[in-house]
C-alpha cells in the first residue's frame, strides 16, 4: 500500500477524446494567470477608488472579484481533468513585475481602463483557446464551451467598465 502521505500529484495520461490535452492545459493556463492577475489588479481598485464614483466602481469591482475568484477553481479544474498539473505557485499565477495603480497618482477613469484592457485580453486569449479547441485537431467541446462562457464574462466586463469609465 502507498503511503498517502508522499503522494504528488502528476500529470496522467486521459482518454476521453481530447487529442492535444497538453495544448489545451497550457492555454488553460495562461487563461488562469490571466485570471488570478486581474482578479488581483480588480481587488487593488476595489480597495483604492475615491472620490463621487466611488459606491458605483467599489460595488462593482466586488462583484466583478467575486466572480473572478470562482473562474480561478473551474479553471484550475479543468487542467486537471485533461490530466495536466494546474499553476499554483504565486510565481506562477501571478507576474509582480506589471504595473501598479495602489500608491501611484492615477484617476478612476485610468482604473476603470487598466480594468477593461485586460478583461478585453482574456476574452480574446479565450476566443483564441476556443478557436483551438474546436479544431478537428484538438476535439475538446467541454473546453471550448468553457472558454466561451469566460469570454462572454470578461466582454460583460469590459462593456461596464469602458460605460463608466466613458466620458
Amino acid at each position: 500500500m502507498k503511503d498517502v502521505r508522499n503522494v504528488s500529484p502528476e500529470a496522467v495520461k486521459v482518454n476521453t477524446g481530447v487529442k492535444k490535452p497538453a495544448e489545451v492545459s497550457e492555454k488553460l493556463a495562461e487563461i488562469l494567470t490571466g485570471t488570478y492577475e486581474l482578479l488581483i489588479r480588480t481587488h487593488e481598485v476595489h480597495w483604492n477608488v475615491e472620490g463621487p464614483m466611488f459606491y458605483g466602481v467599489h460595488m462593482l469591482t466586488e462583484e466583478q472579484y467575486g466572480e473572478l475568484f470562482a473562474a480561478t477553481d473551474v479553471l484550475a479544474e479543468r487542467i486537471r481533468a485533461l490530466g495536466h498539473l494546474a499553476p499554483a505557485t504565486p510565481k506562477a499565477l501571478v507576474d509582480t513585475s506589471g504595473d501598479t495603480v495602489a500608491g501611484e497618482k492615477t484617476t478612476t477613469a485610468k482604473m476603470l481602463t487598466m480594468l477593461k484592457d485586460r478583461h478585453e485580453a482574456l476574452a480574446r486569449l479565450c476566443h483564441e483557446t476556443t478557436d483551438l479547441c474546436e479544431g478537428e485537431d484538438v476535439n475538446d467541446p467541454v473546453t471550448a464551451d468553457l472558454c466561451n462562457g469566460r469570454s462572454a464574462v470578461h466582454e460583460k466586463a469590459a462593456w461596464m467598465l469602458r460605460s463608466m469609465a466613458a466620458d
